[in-house]
């Protein structure tokens, strides 16, 4: 049963392994893409609570992905290899060149033949297997381009060898083969390596989770079964099984492997907390608030799965130089017969001659060179937090010369905070700030809650007032120690009739030029301190914006604020642009007006009211996506409110597309040299490329094309981005 069972396995990885390089040959990321990690797998999985898992025909899980192709090519090549060992030794042209020889008996001159057919039969027939498809939906590919080499290469010699007319050349065939196959073992691995983001994010979830039952004591229970409004307990060191609210309990989490945040967030009690992250040294007990497909990580790997089958306009010119490769091949190998006919004669040599061309033409790196870059740029942005949904806003990105930012919740963090404080000769803003938080304290206005949260910041406890009351349209009115305190802003400067001190005035002025809110603290009717307050600018916001310049990137601001918040804002920030008391239909019109002075636009946003901008920009990007990923408007979205990701993008942009020309030059110019080389160009002054060297020159070129793709793992997307 076990050696049925793993024939059977090795079977549906060969049929799996033939739709897959059939595609491949055709547009190259079908290749990356096969059953293992279509959407449908991965929403099924992730309700069972392990993406990247399956049941195996014996009720076991096993980890499905590239291995079964991997394995059958890596085995296939061994025992390929070792067959070609007696086809070399037994060789004739091959005992000439190193002056040795074999043992004659009788049927020794079989030997060779015998052990090339089963390489054909065993290591070749896969490859006329994937030419099949091909053949079918009239796209011929490199897979064609392989079987028709071998093809002929083996009815020829096999037809010399019956005949005895030539010697013929197994051992070229069985080496072209042996290549072949160690040529597509080693693209199954880097392909498999390069599309393990899936799987990795997969891992993140647990097999099970402890829900609290209807007695308050928790029970172990498979992922799979927990529901909405569930609530479980995560012990210190436990993976969170779910998206959730904290009810009870206080710890840091450690959500790097979802939003890219390096240290642990702090957790308490009405906090989100995503599946997949894994908490700290303190337990919680969370309310569940998504399970299966419509958790983050979800929605963060349909997202890079969207990303890997999603085409870029790269890849689609790489799709057509294959197919034109293959008339090319056709073409050059029937001048190469006619003219070698015609200066020899028809010979052996006018066929090696033709099956080299073929040979040298096969677009193996061709279709390999953009597939796996855009694989390993998919998966080093899902750790960075960027979450790539189009491929073609990602290489869009690197031609953009203008990004707009929307105002609030993007560039700041949409909440009043303070943002200056001023205190009268004998006042400590430590006092101030104390009865401010103790007036403020019931009241849910912004206003007061910025006061509330610059005091809990600095740790400064509320002091104690009596006699509240609120003061209709003007301020506060309270009492501490038999002492007569207000809250308020001009109106109540106003009422109380106060003129207010030198340093106050002049702290006032500069707050109001700059489109500040000011609230003063009056105690015994003396004006004792004054706060300015504004939307608190994300400390993150101002690089960006200069490693964006720096990057010869225009900045653009969008905003329903007035003229003075915004140009406030821009002035502190350095902003280029600025488009104020903008409504929300409106500001798609800003982005059409940039477009028609002929720039490349990026619209950056929360993806909630910006959704027509984002939409009508060259390319949209998502700010703060995190828990909700699933945001139609834009190509690309960023896990955390971090407008530094906006560089990152760019940068990986760059970085990709480097790395896809690079790749397109190699594969192209390796084809523009090697035909020539391979149809005898070279023959008059003595040189003639042998079907096997050329096979070896194609697999090393395939093996180039891949190494390099992979030195794209090497970009800091942290470090100062390119300009």
């Amino acid at each position: 049963m076990h050696s049925e069972h793993s024939k059977t396995t090795e079977q549906d990885a060969e049929l799996q392994s033939s739709g897959a390089h059939a595609h491949h040959a055709q547009g190259g990321d079908a290749a990356l893409q096969p059953e293992a990690h279509s959407p449908e797998m991965h929403r099924g999985g992730h309700a069972m609570g392990h993406g990247a898992h399956a049941p195996s025909h014996d009720g076991h899980e096993s980890h499905t992905d590239h291995s079964g192709h991997e394995a059958m090519f890596r085995r296939r090549f061994w025992i390929s290899l070792l067959l070609t060992v007696p086809v070399l030794l037994f060789s004739p042209m091959i005992q000439e060149w190193f002056g040795f020889s074999m043992p004659e008996f009788p049927g020794s001159s079989w030997i060779g033949p015998v052990f090339a057919i089963a390489i054909f039969l065993y290591g070749g027939l896969p490859f006329l297997r994937m030419a099949v498809p091909e053949v079918q939906q009239r796209k011929p590919g490199m897979m064609l381009l392989i079987s028709l080499a071998i093809t002929v290469a083996f009815v020829y010699s096999l037809f010399a060898a019956v005949s005895g007319t030539s010697a013929g050349f197994f051992w070229e065939m069985a080496t072209l083969i042996d290549i072949m196959l160690l040529g597509h073992w080693m693209e199954m691995r880097s392909v498999r390596q390069a599309s393990g983001a899936l799987n990795e994010l997969a891992k993140l979830m647990p097999d099970h989770a402890e829900r609290i039952g209807a007695d308050g004591q928790p029970e172990t229970v498979p992922v799979s079964e927990l529901r909405k409004d569930d609530r479980v307990l995560v012990r210190p060191g436990a993976t969170v099984p779910a998206d959730g609210e904290v009810e009870e309990g206080h710890s840091e989490v450690n959500e790097a492997m979802i939003t890219g945040e390096s240290q642990p967030v702090s957790k308490e009690p009405g906090a989100q907390v995503i599946g997949g992250t894994i908490n700290g040294d303190g337990s919680l007990r969370v309310r569940i608030t998504a399970t299966g497909d419509e958790t983050a990580l979800a929605g963060i790997m349909r997202l890079v799965d969207e990303a890997q089958n999603s085409k870029s306009n790269t890849q689609i010119l790489a799709d057509k130089a294959a197919g034109w490769l293959f008339y090319i091949s056709l073409a050059v190998a029937v001048v190469t017969a006619v003219l070698w006919i015609a200066a020899i004669g028809l010979q052996l040599e006018v066929l090696e001659r033709v099956v080299t061309v073929l040979v040298i033409a096969c677009p193996h790196a061709l279709g390999l060179a953009i597939p796996l870059v855009v694989a390993i740029s998919t998966s080093m942005g899902a750790r960075s937090g960027i979450l790539v949904r189009d491929r073609l806003a990602l290489e869009t990105a690197r031609e953009i010369d203008t990004v707009v930012f929307d105002k609030t919740g993007t560039l700041t963090e949409g909440r009043f905070g303070v943002v200056g404080l001023m205190v009268v000769p004998g006042w400590e803003e430590s006092r101030a700030l104390s009865l401010a938080r103790a007036i403020e304290g019931d009241s849910e206005h912004p206003i007061a809650r910025g006061i509330r949260t610059e005091a809990e910041e600095r740790e400064v406890e509320p002091a104690v007032i009596s006699d509240f009351e609120a003061i209709k349209g003007r301020g506060i009115q309270a009492a501490h120690e038999g002492q007569a305190v207000y809250m308020g802003g001009p109106r109540l400067l106003e009422m109380l009739k106060l003129d207010l001190p030198d340093s106050i005035l002049q702290f006032s002025d500069e707050a109001n030029a700059k489109a500040r809110s000011v609230v003063y603290l009056i105690v015994e009717h003396q004006v004792a301190a004054a706060f300015a307050l504004a939307d608190v600018i994300r400390p993150e916001s101002r690089q960006a914006i200069e490693r964006l310049h720096r990057m010869q990137v225009e900045v653009a601001m969008l905003t329903g604020d007035s003229q003075a918040v915004a140009r406030a804002v821009a002035d502190e920030l350095g902003i280029d642009t600025v488009f104020a008391e903008v409504l929300p239909e409106h500001k798609d019109q800003k982005i059409a007006e940039l477009q028609k002075q002929g720039k490349k636009v990026a619209m950056v946003g929360d993806g909630v009211n910006d959704a027509p901008a984002l939409t009508r920009a060259d390319i949209g990007i998502a700010i703060g996506g995190g828990t909700d990923v699933a945001i139609e408007s834009a190509g690309i979205i960023l896990v955390k409110n971090n407008p530094l990701d906006v560089a990152k993008v760019f940068e990986l942009s760059r970085a990709t597309y480097r790395k896809m020309i690079q790749n397109l030059i190699w594969a192209t110019a390796y084809n523009v040299v090697a035909l020539p080389l391979a149809a005898g160009i070279l023959a008059p002054v003595g040189f003639i490329l042998s079907p096997a060297v050329g096979a070896l020159f194609m697999s090393l070129s395939t093996i180039i094309v891949a190494l390099n793709a992979q030195l794209l793992r090497r970009t800091d997307l942290s470090a100062e981005p390119a300009a």
